[in-house]
């Protein structure tokens, strides 16, 4: 371990929600812990409400009375710079500004002494860009920490162009010391989280900018059919939207202005009108005491299921279907006249077939077709969501919703959008997660452990793409980039190589 010692101290300069958050963690390690911030007389402040959660976490029994007061002996605010001198490390958590942060880092490199990490906790800028102005900028390294700090696990450990490794590991080795959970990244736009997370929040924008479905609808299908802990709408409003497109608009630019990060008009609209969230009152959804009750996501009226339906073919990731359409008491009779390797489909009494989301429009068919969402466990699944195409007569979308409506779902239809909701977010962050990997921002373990900490998905997505095959990802992608051919869903090299070279072992 070359963790830094606990009697070491370490400084936080910016005393916000983060700030504080990453000194609690500090200072809970057992290091002294120093607060500076800018604006006079914020330390002191940030110190004392730091204390006073000390306090309640020893009356929930989280920590020891003993332990509460040898922390309180530890911590000092510090007025000026200069009494960081002893720092093992400093963690700036200031304004998301690149000239303010390379000033802060140029200050206290005439300040700390030769051995002292310097650590910025960017979400968004480069960390390379942070450091550059250091005359030793191998002490400069990324320590992104998420919020809140104290309570999430996750912290992505990243190295810039000209960090030393050796740094690189006291900052790693620190953190795993800290109980957190340390992850590597290259210093590249978002490093890995912010960079592959863009299509939860990116492709739900889409489905409502296309009038897919509401706000309410698409967090349901994406929390119930899924399975993420948050829709993206909720969860935007939770971070801030002028966080959360800032952060997108900044990944955005950094990616020279890449269609595949392309941010929302919708969200922009929302930030300009100020509606920023929680922290306003409202943002998609009204927050507050007076607020009135947020809008019901869409679910279908009660309607009876078919007596029998037909299952054709293999239905990927969906084959649980037909078990659970049979536990139900509906009849299910097996065809074997699909075609092999091709999606399978479930027939309707009257001839409408339903497919499983593969990012085309339901429409694209010359027959009746209703397309049914991705789920991350259809057996454990509470919503699903139906596109039907528009030659799809009422009296066979009542059966499709009577069919899942007997198997103990709610069901959401909506509009023929290719992709869907789940089918083409999870197929873009597949994509965004393998393309990662094979340009070495961090190693396929390390992004999966990224997301499922960072911010709580279900599943790693390369885990979840190897769940649901190459080969249908790709297919996925192919056809919404058919549908869409700007470049937005045009698949990653990665992906491609990956599914070839899975069809050559198969064969």
């Amino acid at each position: 371990m070359t963790a830094i010692e606990t009697g070491r101290v370490v400084a936080v300069v910016g005393t916000g929600t983060m700030g504080q958050g990453i000194a609690q963690v500090a200072l809970v390690a057992g290091h002294p812990v120093r607060l500076h911030d800018a604006m006079p007389g914020r330390a002191a402040e940030a110190a004392t409400a730091l204390l006073a959660r000390l306090d309640r976490l020893v009356e929930k029994g989280r920590l020891g009375p003993a332990e509460r007061d040898a922390a309180r002996a530890r911590l000092r605010p510090a007025t000026h710079l200069s009494e960081l001198a002893d720092a093992g490390l400093v963690v700036e958590a200031v304004l998301e500004d690149l000239t303010v942060k390379r000033a802060l880092f140029a200050a206290l490199e005439d300040i700390v002494g030769d051995d002292c990490v310097l650590a910025t906790n960017t979400s968004s800028l480069s960390v390379t860009a942070v450091a550059g102005g250091l005359r030793r900028p191998g002490r400069g390294v990324g320590l992104h920490f998420f919020n809140p700090a104290p309570l999430l696990p996750l912290v992505e450990v990243v190295g810039g162009f000209a960090t030393d490794p050796r740094v690189a590991q006291d900052a790693y080795d620190t953190v795993l010391a800290w109980g957190k959970t340390p992850v590597r990244s290259e210093d590249t736009p978002g490093f890995i989280v912010n960079r592959i997370a863009r299509p939860f929040y990116a492709e739900a924008l889409r489905v409502y900018e296309e009038g897919g479905a509401d706000a309410a609808t698409i967090d349901a299908v994406l929390r119930e059919s899924g399975g993420f802990r948050m829709g993206p709408f909720a969860l935007t409003d939770l971070i801030g939207q002028d966080v959360n497109e800032s952060v997108t608009r900044s990944v955005w630019e950094a990616f020279s202005y890449d269609q595949k990060f392309t941010p929302s008009l919708a969200q922009r609209r929302l930030v300009e009108s100020g509606r920023l969230g929680r922290k306003s009152g409202r943002g998609w959804f009204p927050y507050g005491e007076d607020a009135e009750a947020p809008a019901a996501p869409h679910t279908a009226a009660p309607e009876a299921a078919p007596a029998s339906v037909s299952v054709h073919g293999d239905l990927f990731s969906a084959s649980v279907l037909p078990e659970l359409i049979a536990e139900a008491g509906i009849d299910v009779v097996r065809e074997d006249d699909a075609e092999p390797d091709h999606p399978g489909w479930i027939e309707l009494p009257g001839g409408t077939r339903l497919f499983l989301a593969d990012g085309s429009a339901a429409d694209n068919a010359d027959l009746p077709v209703i397309h049914f969402d991705l789920a991350l466990d259809y057996r454990a699944a509470t919503r699903i969501a139906l596109a039907p195409a528009s030659r799809v007569d009422e009296a066979s979308l009542a059966h499709a919703v009577g069919l899942f409506q007997a198997l103990g779902k709610d069901v959401s239809v909506i509009a023929d959008v290719p992709g869907m909701i789940v089918s083409r977010t999870v197929a873009m962050l597949v994509d965004f997660a393998l393309d990662a990997r094979a340009r070495g921002v961090a190693t396929g373990e390390a992004v999966d452990t990224a997301m499922r900490l960072g911010v709580n998905y279900p599943r790693g997505p390369i885990e979840w793409g190897a769940d649901l095959g190459a080969r249908w990802v790709l297919t996925a992608l192919e056809l919404l980039h058919d549908e869409y051919p700007t470049g937005r869903y045009a698949p990653s090299q990665a992906l491609r190589r990956l599914a070839a070279a899975l069809e050559d072992d198969a064969s």
